[in-house]
């Protein structure tokens, strides 16, 4: 096994083949705190990609409450228990990766659902954790929480289905870092649906080929965000491109946000794929929960989240979440306003710091029509 360096664990770890970084690295924050598990993305995926023979179970999409919430069924559950103690000292993951933790004979530490873990997709949904009995005040967080978390493959750096495929079917493209299939060299022996601790990879029983998420790659390429970005309701979502810590630059978006404001972290860096799709932590939810999905950096991310009204740039960031359809790999505040822009400067659109707000007068007096709140 070679030997790479993870930035989200903070240090050196094994893997199967030496660092090879792409050109360019696609990657997306998702606002946790925006979600409303309207489905809309889930669906938008489902009709454009995933409707054929053999798919009918696929969700490249999906979105979960937590904590009872799985698709699979517990598959983060099940994984956590297998890789054991996980611990942190500082910033710097003092545990096994799921390469270091794999059997021997075996190259990632992983389970197999069956078929049976697929049947329940909205399994948890609403479901909270905790009670509260006789009455309690509105302290956040208090006892009884649960959050969306909005889920698509994380095109991980070092991918743990890339790593276990026996055939050499899986890559990683050079010029975005989107992790793809090719179907014409897999045979359907599900060792990346084994791997990968996501499960974002799924098995055609028609075809005898795996499946995943592609990023909308046909979209990427002409500078358009995926489907479930472009049809979020909650705009809670933002694609663009990812440099190393010691690369990030400010005008990028997604550089902003993870490298410097550090507001949007990984879904379980302890694994060790180093995945390349970020999330603003609920501001709501038991901490020592977000600690272990989200890793060390969690509070810091939150109070940096809930400062947002009083910090013009952040704020003004967040605001660009689904205000086009374009990719914007370039951002910048202009007094009132924030502008995202082209890789040229070009600019793609204009959002103002604070929406306007309107009130109309009660009566109508050019239709002498009254205006009355509805009930």
């Amino acid at each position: 096994m070679a030997r790479t360096y993870n930035w989200q664990i903070q240090r050196e770890m094994s893997y199967w083949y030496p660092e090879s970084r792409p050109q360019r690295q696609f990657a997306a924050v998702f606002d946790i705190n925006k979600c409303i598990a309207c489905q809309t993305c889930t669906l938008a995926c489902k009709t454009t990609w995933t409707s054929g023979k053999g798919q009918e179970y696929m969700l490249w999409n999906n979105v979960e409450s937590k904590p009872y919430g799985f698709y699979p069924l517990a598959w983060d559950l099940k994984l956590l228990k297998l890789l054991g103690p996980q611990e942190w000292h500082g910033e710097v993951y003092a545990g096994r990766t799921l390469f270091e933790a794999a059997p021997a004979g075996t190259r990632v530490l992983g389970w197999r659902p069956d078929d049976q873990d697929y049947a329940y997709p909205n399994v948890g949904e609403d479901d909270c954790a905790g009670v509260i009995e006789k009455g309690a005040s509105f302290d956040i967080p208090h006892l009884a929480w649960f959050f969306y978390l909005a889920r698509i493959c994380n095109h991980c750096t070092y991918p743990a289905c890339l790593a276990s495929c026996p055939r050499g079917s899986i890559y990683k493209r050079k010029e975005d870092g989107i992790v793809l299939v090719d179907q014409s060299r897999c045979r359907g022996y599900r060792e990346c649906v084994q791997a990968c601790p996501y499960k974002k990879t799924f098995f055609n029983p028609l075809t005898g080929t795996s499946e995943k998420c592609i990023a909308c790659f046909p979209k990427f390429e002409q500078g358009l965000q995926p489907q479930c970005f472009a049809n979020c309701i909650g705009k809670i979502r933002l694609a663009g491109w990812i440099s190393k810590p010691e690369q990030a630059s400010p005008d990028n978006p997604i550089d902003y946000l993870v490298h410097i404001r550090k507001v949007a972290l990984p879904l379980f860096p302890q694994f060790g794929l180093e995945p390349n799709v970020y999330y603003v932590p609920p501001i709501h939810a038991a901490r020592p929960f977000l600690h272990q999905m989200f890793g060390p950096q969690v509070e810091q991310a939150i109070e940096t989240y809930r400062r947002a009204p009083d910090d013009p740039d952040l704020a003004g960031l967040l605001g660009l979440f689904g205000c086009t359809e374009r990719v914007v790999p370039r951002w910048l505040r202009e007094k009132d306003w924030v502008v995202g822009a082209a890789e040229d400067g070009t600019e793609l659109v204009r959002v103002p710091l604070k929406e306007p707000v309107y009130i109309r007068a009660a009566f109508d007096t050019q239709y002498q029509v009254a205006r009355v709140n509805c009930p």
